[in-house]
């Protein structure tokens, strides 16, 4: 006895999982602003029924009522209802939820005024309509209801950052080829250049008569190796030093160079008081 009662109830839990939602009554208005209804449309959920145009004010409202396939047709509300809008073109798609009360009345309404964030982007392809009910206890269901034309989408405008962020064109560097040495004969004539007032001036030099008795004296000397010193600093300067090394070897040198300057000048005193 009790092994058929229990034999009962699951054959009964199992007609009810297996019961399927029947979809009654299915209806689409569509209304324009300040028209009133411009079509009324009975859906057929055996067939795709005829595809449905809708205005960029026009608002279209879809209602049916939902019932448990068994012979009294108990009102259901499902766990899940949602139409889906497919673009075939783009492969874009966007799930809207459908209100559906405890006595399975559903309501839908579609305000091309305010579309809704989730409609896919569109273009002059239809969008395909889907009825989807899902449930835990019933079978699920799925209904091509109608294709719907709207209007196409206006372009949306880039983020300011999405040229940021986009890809780059790769950076390439462009590396300048070695500065090239002029040709020998042009830098001998340079040198030649360079160096000719030197000659001349030596040349003059050697022609006047100009006693120089101290200038290689032990106390002149070292001012004049220290002179040439300061010289060769500023010629280095010239070639490959830096300011700031200029700058310590003139100090280091300037040292030395007041002290022998000093006694140069008194030994050159001196020597001009002994030739008086």
């Amino acid at each position: 006895m009790m092994l058929s009662r229990s034999l009962v109830w699951l054959l009964a839990a199992a007609a009810v999982q297996a019961a399927k939602i029947a979809v009654s009554s299915p209806k689409v208005t569509i209304s324009g602003k300040g028209a009133g209804v411009l079509q009324t449309e009975t859906l057929s959920l055996t067939q795709k029924s005829e595809s449905l145009t809708l205005g960029p004010t026009d608002t279209l409202k879809l209602t049916f009522q939902l019932t448990e396939g068994t012979p009294d047709g108990k009102g259901v509300q499902p766990h899940q209802t949602f139409l889906r809008f497919y673009d075939a073109a783009s492969g874009e798609e966007g799930i809207q939820p459908v209100r559906v009360s405890s006595g399975g009345k559903a309501k839908f309404e579609l305000n091309m005024a305010k579309p809704p964030p989730s409609l896919p982007p569109t273009s002059d392809a239809p969008l395909s309509v889907s009825l989807i009910l899902g449930s835990f206890v019933h079978e699920s269901a799925k209904y091509e209801l109608f294709d719907l034309h709207v209007p196409a989408s206006g372009t949306i405008a880039p983020h300011p950052d999405a040229t940021q962020f986009a890809p780059q064109p790769e950076i390439t560097h462009t590396f300048h080829a070695p500065q090239a040495l002029p040709p020998r004969p042009v830098s001998a004539v340079g040198t030649a250049l360079v160096f000719a007032p030197w000659v001349v001036l030596v040349g003059l030099m050697s022609r006047i008569s100009i006693p120089l008795p101290n200038l290689f004296s032990t106390e002149t000397l070292p001012f004049t190796i220290l002179l040439g010193a300061f010289e060769g600093l500023l010629v280095w300067y010239w070639v490959g030093l830096r300011i700031g090394d200029v700058l310590l070897y003139g100090a280091v040198l300037a040292v030395p160079t007041v002290f022998a300057g000093n006694r140069a000048l008194r030994a050159t005193g001196r020597w001009r008081a002994g030739k008086r």
